[in-house]
């Protein structure tokens, strides 16, 4: 049986900063999350959090650092991360003029998820969100 200290590491990243011009958002960040652990980002508004997840997550690039997410090189393999993780953002729609169907479908279209049309349909049931789709 695993215990913490050698189970695998699901999170391993080391000196991630992102910079935006002359300003540091995220400055040399460590993290190791091993499986069956959960791991929350607490912080006032401004202080990195979502910059840090979404380099964790594949979809921005760190200006230094290095590490692994799900086994993949966050440098290398954003591509192949962004296929297991799923990210919602703070708000849930990307666009206001486009509907919740409109909102699904263009993820599912980023994501080349198969048979998109059917699985925006089944999702919008299972969220009670039919009725609601425009």
């Amino acid at each position: 049986m695993n215990t913490a200290g050698d189970a695998p590491a699901l999170i391993d990243v080391h000196g991630l900063t992102k910079r935006y011009r002359d300003r540091v958002v995220v400055d040399h960040f460590d993290m190791r999350v091993t499986q069956g652990r959960i791991y929350g980002f607490l912080g006032p508004n401004g202080s990195g959090k979502t910059t840090t997840i979404r380099m964790l997550c594949g979809l921005l690039k760190p200006d230094a650092g290095e590490g692994t997410c799900l086994g993949y090189d966050i440098r290398t393999q954003a591509a192949l991360i962004k296929r297991e993780v799923g990210y919602m953002t703070q708000r849930f729609g990307l666009y206001d003029d486009l509907t919740i169907t409109e909102n699904l479908d263009f993820i599912a279209r980023v994501y080349a998820v198969p048979e998109r049309v059917r699985k925006v349909n089944e999702t919008l049931e299972q969220l009670g969100l039919a009725s609601r789709h425009d």
